[in-house]
């Protein structure tokens, strides 16, 4: 697989990785341990090097499995985890404290089995700490050799400025995909203007855009998007016009939608790094093969002109949650 580089300090990667929160935490019962680690592996020898995970993954779980998961390609792969709530768990709220910041890089060393962290994200802007203390933690960890690089995620302009001051932000991660396009007007020029990185999460619209849901699927009970307004029956009803569109834009590619979304994502700047999720063996290739698919100018304006005027309905998180983004 190709490969891109996040920031200006060389941290290179493959350019589609893996984000590993489904295997464990979010979208259902956790995938089974030998399955789990079939797919991880697959994804390497596929050519995937980037693999994202978090201690509020489980908690913990998710950070378990790639540490026993990953071990024998340690120097081939780029691990990505993160800090940021009380106890890793997003229900408890943020906590970027430097010492907690120290504690969980501590904690998830051990548990990814690994002497370093190659990107640490702060996984939701602490507002009642300030930014720069946050970025003066991390950055002794770099000096550590415990952490190679900082990463901030859905963070506003302010605090990537404020953070990028004291320790260069390698990567900022943050939703972005052809249903959720807001980064365009603000973050992404942003990030270009500091040479930081973009990875994309939630890049196929929590799975949307590959057109397996619809407004009569089902969810098991343990699925956050239970409880997310966009996946509400009446917005994935209304919604389904974006997904038709789509559909029809890779008929015409001999595509599926998903690699139509994960390639349109990939053209849009050479630093753009998406992490769809997946626990199926099938998806993982099918998004991997997104990384093959060329689209021209003309795919480019027939994409904007037939999608950017469809309005999605339907807020991309729960009110509680929405509260936590672009601090």
């Amino acid at each position: 697989m190709q490969k891109r580089t996040l920031g200006k300090n060389g941290l290179e990667v493959s350019a589609i990785g893996l984000g590993c929160m489904g295997l464990s935490f979010g979208l259902g019962p956790a995938t089974e341990k030998p399955e789990a680690i079939k797919l991880l592996h697959t994804a390497v020898e596929s050519g995937i090097t980037f693999f994202d995970t978090a201690e509020a993954y489980g908690p913990f779980r998710n950070e378990e499995l790639l540490g026993e998961a990953l071990a024998p390609v340690r120097d081939r792969v780029v691990i990505a985890t993160k800090f940021g709530f009380r106890n890793g768990n997003a229900r408890e709220g943020v906590d970027s404290r430097p010492n907690h910041i120290r504690e969980v890089a501590e904690a998830s060393l051990k548990r990814l089995n690994t002497d370093r962290i190659d990107l640490l994200y702060q996984h939701r802007v602490d507002p009642t700490v300030p930014m720069e203390e946050v970025a003066g933690a991390v950055k002794a960890l770099i000096a550590e050799g415990k952490v190679r690089h900082f990463g901030l995620s859905e963070a506003g302009a302010q605090s990537i400025r404020r953070a990028h001051a004291v320790q260069p932000v390698t990567a900022l991660q943050s939703e972005y995909s052809l249903w959720w396009r807001e980064p365009e007007k603000e973050i992404l020029p942003l990030v270009e203007e500091l040479g930081i990185g973009f990875v994309p999460f939630s890049p196929l619209g929590r799975g949307f855009l590959t057109g397996a849901i619809d407004a009569n699927t089902t969810f098991d009970k343990s699925d956050i998007r239970n409880v997310v307004p966009r996946f509400s029956p009446e917005a994935r009803k209304a919604n389904q016009a974006l997904v038709d569109r789509l559909r029809e834009i890779a008929a015409k590619k001999q595509a599926p939608p998903a690699q139509i979304a994960l390639a349109w994502l990939l053209v849009q700047k050479p630093w753009i790094v998406p992490i769809p999720g997946t626990t199926k063996l099938h998806r993982l290739q099918e998004n991997i093969g997104a990384a093959s698919v060329a689209l021209s100018a003309g795919d480019l304006r027939r994409i904007d002109a037939e999608l950017s005027n469809i309005e999605v309905q339907g807020e991309r998180y729960p009110a509680a949650m929405q509260q936590m983004v672009g601090r």
